[in-house]
C-alpha cells in the first residue's frame, strides 16, 4: 500500500482549520502538512495542539502568496507516494471519501483524482467556480517529473 502526505492550506480560516485538521488526524494517514498561507488572524492558534498519530508538519508563509503556492509548498516537504489535497473549509469528512479519492491511486488506474464533496462551508450559490475546487490526490511522481 502507497503511503500518503496530505496537504491543508489556510489563508484566514480560524473557525475551520483545527476541525479539518483534526478530523484528517482521525483516518490512517502517514504525515499531515498544514500550510499557513500568510494568515493575518488566529489560524495558527488552535493547530499547535494537536497532537495527531503521525508525522505532522505546520508550515508558516510570511505573507499570503496564494493556495497553488501553499500547495507547492505542502508537496515540497511531502515524502509520500501518494499527496491528497484537503481544502481547509472541508465539512464532514468520512472515512469512505478518504477511499473513493485515493483508491484509484492504489490500484493504478489514475495519476491524478479530483473529488467535489457534497457538503461543504462553501456557499456553492455564489461560488462558479465550483467545478474546480474539491479535493485532489496524485501521485507524487508527478511533481518529480517536472
Amino acid at each position: 500500500m502507497k503511503k500518503i502526505s496530505v496537504i491543508i492550506c489556510t489563508y484566514n480560516e480560524a473557525g475551520t482549520k483545527k476541525d479539518v485538521a483534526t478530523n484528517v488526524s482521525d483516518y490512517f494517514f502517514d504525515e499531515i502538512n498544514v500550510v499557513n498561507d500568510g494568515s493575518t488572524d488566529e489560524t495558527g492558534s488552535g493547530i499547535k495542539g494537536l497532537n495527531p498519530s503521525c508525522k505532522f508538519k505546520y508550515i508558516i508563509l510570511p505573507e499570503n502568496s496564494g493556495n497553488g503556492f501553499a500547495m507547492a509548498i505542502g508537496v515540497e516537504q511531502a515524502v509520500n507516494e501518494i499527496i491528497v489535497y484537503i481544502n481547509a473549509d472541508l465539512s464532514n469528512l468520512q472515512s469512505e471519501h478518504i477511499g473513493q479519492l485515493t483508491s484509484p491511486l492504489h490500484i493504478l488506474e489514475a495519476d491524478l483524482v479530483l473529488w467535489q464533496p457534497t457538503e461543504t462551508l462553501i456557499d456553492n450559490k455564489v461560488n462558479p467556480f465550483k467545478p474546480f475546487t474539491g479535493q485532489r490526490a496524485l501521485l507524487n511522481k508527478i511533481f518529480c517529473q517536472f
